[in-house]
Parts: C-alpha cells; structure tokens; sequence
C-alpha cells in the first residue's frame, strides 16, 4: 500500500511539473495543445517523434523550445541532399603531434547531444537517413569499430516536409518504425493565429525558461513505466494493433487496403503513449479512450496503402479511424 501511495504521489507532483512545463511551452509556441502533448508524450516515453507538416507553421520553433524547457543539451541538424552521414555521426581525423607522431582522433558529430533537432529530415539521401538507425534503437552509434554511446536521455525529434513537395526523399520504413509518434501539424486556427501575429511581430517577444533537467525527465520517464495498465486496455492495444494487419484473421477485410499493417513496436508505442497522455491530463491510470486518441500517431507511420487503395482514394486516417471504431467502439483522432 505505501509503494501505492508513492507512486500516486510522484504522477501527482510530476503532474503538476508538466503544467508548468506546458505553460512555458506555449510562451514561445502558441495554440497547437495537440501537437504539444503528443510531442511532450513521446519524450516521457523515452521515444523520438516525427512532425510532419509544411513550412513555416512552427515545427522547428517547438523543436527549439522544448530543448530550453526539458533543460537538454541540444543540437540541430538542417538536411540537405548533400549532407553526408559523417556530417552527422563524426569522423576520426589524422593529427600530427609536435614529436611527430601520428594518431587517429574522433570528432564528435552533433548526434551526441541529448536533443537532436533533425530539420526536414526527408531531404537528405536515404543512405543519410539511415545513419540515424543505430543512434534512435540503441542510443548508441558505432564508428570505426568502436561503440559510442549517446547522451541520456537521447531523443529525435525530426521535422518532414509533406513527401509530395520537390526535392524530398521518403523516409525507410526501419526508420519510420523507430519514431514512437508522427505529429501531424495543421494550419492554426483564425483564433490562434491572430494571438501568433500579435506576439511574434513586436519589439519584444516572450521566451521560454527551463522548468526540467535531463535527470528530472529521466526520472519522469521512470514513472510513466511504473504507471498501471488495466487488462482492458491491454486488450484494446492488443486488438486494435492486430486488426490493421492484412496478415491476420483479425484484419482480412483489409487485404485489398494495405500493403502492411504495423509491427510489435506499434503495440509497445501504444502501450506507453497511453500512460503518457493519462499523466499529462492528470489520471492516474489510462482508458480505452486514450488508446482511440493515440491510436492515429502511433500506427499511420507503421502502415502502407496499396496501390487499389490509393487508385480508391482510401486514406490511412480512415482505415484506422473504421479500424478503431469497430474494435473499441470508438472514433480514432483525427
């Protein structure tokens, strides 16, 4: 009973931390609630999250916000199509010591931060993408034999650009996978973005201050896996996850939809994106309801339409919604 009322005690105080947190947040990136508690969701989880959206609705700014509010030593990295893997992972250099004597040594890369802002990471080749593989799964890179780690906690948050623009590459579907949420960003509201033009186009303009310390969140990353589950909400995950596999029994009615369905890091996502957004909304345990909220930025970047179904004018959003529906009784977020 006492290891009960510790832990309700720490979701309760950690609660209250997030609000400020949030608060600070929304100084510098106004409007957007949604987008903010999936992104703040996937960093208590430990995971790494993809904002997809066109340019100029403030991906980058969260990004850049979130490293001064977690207090996270960060590093950008702007993709291009000439950036190499080295530019990102470093290199061993060749020096020259004053006895003359030669030696080999590493130059860090900007992955080894706690924080990596990937800008516009479906610029860059596939082969450059694909440096991040290692980096994101094991928190660790290996470079000329040697194994690395990375900083802790080590998070990706990567921004993409709609594939349809010019000049980008689509993501691999291993990396794709090993992002815990994609974050759809929409236009704001007229609301929110009256409110945005007043703040950002006077002499002064708020800022954001440091309410986390990497230790704090690692912490807070502690918490949230000691969170209850209920057996329901396992078997909703559970469910849900195998009726969007064509594969399955569960899901043969979408064989002519789907290329592939998502994997066993889908249901592990959902499993602890759904503690997250119960502590973020101050409960002490999460619902089915949560498992319908999440269940759109978990599983659309695990997922692939066929051809017939694109030829239909299908979309994953509303496979996944009827998906939803018909296994939870409930409507998937939009």
């Amino acid at each position: 009973m006492a290891g009960t009322d510790t832990l309700v005690a720490e979701i309760e105080s950690l609660g209250d931390k997030l609000m400020q947190a949030k608060a600070s947040i929304n100084r510098r990136f106004i409007g957007q609630e949604k987008v903010v508690d999936l992104v703040l969701a996937s960093m208590l989880c430990g995971g790494h999250a993809l904002l997809v959206g066109l340019p100029g609705l403030g991906k980058t700014r969260l990004v850049d916000t979130l490293g001064t509010v977690m207090g996270l030593k960060a590093n950008r990295v702007q993709f291009t199509p000439d950036l190499m893997p080295a530019d990102i992972l470093g290199s061993e250099v060749l020096e020259t010591a004053a006895d003359g004597s030669r030696a080999f040594r590493f130059l860090e890369g900007p992955v080894f931060c706690q924080l990596l802002m990937a800008d516009e990471i479906n610029r860059a080749s596939p082969r450059t993408q694909s440096a991040l593989l290692q980096a994101m799964q094991e928190k660790e890179v290996t470079i000329a034999g040697q194994h690395r780690p990375l900083g802790k906690p080590f998070h990706v948050l990567a921004t993409q650009n709609p594939i349809e623009q010019e000049g980008t590459y689509p993501l691999p579907e291993a990396q794709l996978d090993r992002f815990l949420v994609q974050v759809d960003v929409d236009y704001p509201t007229r609301a929110v973005e009256r409110d945005i033009l007043i703040a950002t186009t006077g002499v002064d303009e708020a800022d954001s201050t440091q309410v986390f310390t990497a230790g704090e969140l690692l912490a807070a990353q502690a918490v949230v896996r000691r969170m209850p589950v209920g057996d329901k909400v396992v078997e909703a995950i559970l469910d849900l996850v195998r009726a969007c596999r064509p594969g399955e029994p569960e899901g043969r009615d979408l064989e002519g939809s789907l290329s592939w369905g998502p994997g066993p890091r889908a249901a592990q996502a959902l499993m602890l994106t759904v503690r997250a957004r119960a502590l973020l909304q101050g409960r002490l345990a999460p619902s089915t309801e949560d498992v319908a909220a999440l269940a759109l930025a978990t599983l659309e970047h695990r997922m692939a339409l066929s051809f017939a179904a694109r030829a239909r004018g299908e979309t994953l959003a509303g496979i996944i919604a009827r998906v939803s529906g018909r296994t939870l009784g409930l409507e998937a977020a939009a």
